[in-house]
């Protein structure tokens, strides 16, 4: 079984930055991507950044050019910097990892932004 867990999230004032972390472990056989995704209240989940073992990373357009995505493939990790972040942001951050036809999730960490 493969377990996902982050952090980082918290509250931060609009125009903020906050840098979340994802690390798996477990019988990890291979990763072929890693990403989080968001979900506000009422609203469907979302990608919002996604990074490929070889390194080739996507952004939703809502976060293109304030976000950016990393991974330590060492470490298992996978990281999200947010820069600039508004209050649309606010949403439960979870990390997701794709191995194969298998897909985990993490439990997801609160990112509120607000003044």
């Amino acid at each position: 079984q493969v377990q996902l867990v982050e952090s980082g999230g918290g509250l931060v004032q609009p125009g903020g930055s906050l840098r979340l972390s994802c690390a798996a472990s477990g019988s990890i056989f291979r990763i072929d991507a890693m990403g989080w995704y968001r979900q506000a209240p009422g609203k469907q989940r979302e990608l919002v950044a996604r990074i490929t073992s070889s390194g080739s990373a996507n952004y939703a357009d809502s976060v293109r050019g304030r976000f950016t995505i990393s991974r330590n493939n060492a470490k298992n990790s996978v990281y999200l910097h947010m820069n600039s972040l508004k209050p649309e942001d606010t949403a439960v951050y979870v990390c997701n990892l794709k191995s194969g036809l298998i897909t985990y999730w993490g439990r997801g960490t609160q990112v509120t932004v607000s003044s």
